[in-house]
């Protein structure tokens, strides 16, 4: 009796723990971008090539946690290399003084399919504020080597003047009356992924 007690308290640990983990991006199957308004009458988009992102994903519980995403910022491609170095330079990012670019976040609670809030931290161009991502899980597939693909997106909002990137052009006198900028204040941020268990580092 006492055996099979032992044996039932030791599977119920392991079924607890079975699916913590942690996980990292699959930077293949992961694209960061972004998209601004451009004369008030169209929309440029970009996005960065290179970046790494570490997680604690339960899945019994249903939470994500120590969300740690960085970018390397002067990977920023817009399809246009003399915008691309604008954007590097201190009009923008400053990538010489702020190459990085970080997010970082406690822990969401998700479910399959439905849309949630995450709150964490956005660190760009030196300056660090709260955040607030629309974060939607879509759920675990198994690739045919065995390896568990588990698949997040986010999106939201910031504002880019509110971390120091306050650049514009000047525009005609009629533009400018009507409120019209050469690139708009609010932008954009779309990012599209999975995530795969992460890989111990061998000493």
């Amino acid at each position: 009796m006492k055996t099979k007690l032992v044996l039932a308290m030791a599977v119920t640990m392991i079924s607890a723990n079975v699916f913590a983990a942690a996980y990292e991006l699959d930077n293949a199957h992961t694209d960061i971008s972004f998209s601004v308004k451009h004369l008030m009458v169209s929309t440029a988009k970009g996005s960065f090539r290179d970046f790494k992102g570490s997680f604690d994903f339960d899945e019994a519980k249903s939470t994500l946690k120590n969300v740690d995403v960085e970018i390397q910022v002067g990977s920023v491609d817009t399809k246009q290399p003399k915008r691309d170095e604008h954007l590097k330079s201190p009009d923008f990012f400053d990538v010489a003084k702020f190459p990085l670019m970080t997010f970082k976040a406690d822990s969401a609670t998700v479910k399959e399919g439905k849309p949630t809030k995450i709150n964490g931290t956005l660190t760009m161009h030196g300056v660090s504020k709260p955040v607030t991502l629309d974060l939607v899980y879509a759920g675990r597939q198994t690739d045919p080597y065995g390896v568990v693909h588990s698949g997040f997106s986010l999106n939201g909002k910031v504002n880019r003047k509110d971390f120091g990137l306050s650049w514009n052009a000047p525009l005609a006198k009629s533009a400018l009356d009507k409120g019209g900028v050469a690139v708009g204040e609010e932008v954009t941020i779309d990012i599209s992924g999975e995530i795969v268990p992460k890989k111990e580092v061998k000493k």
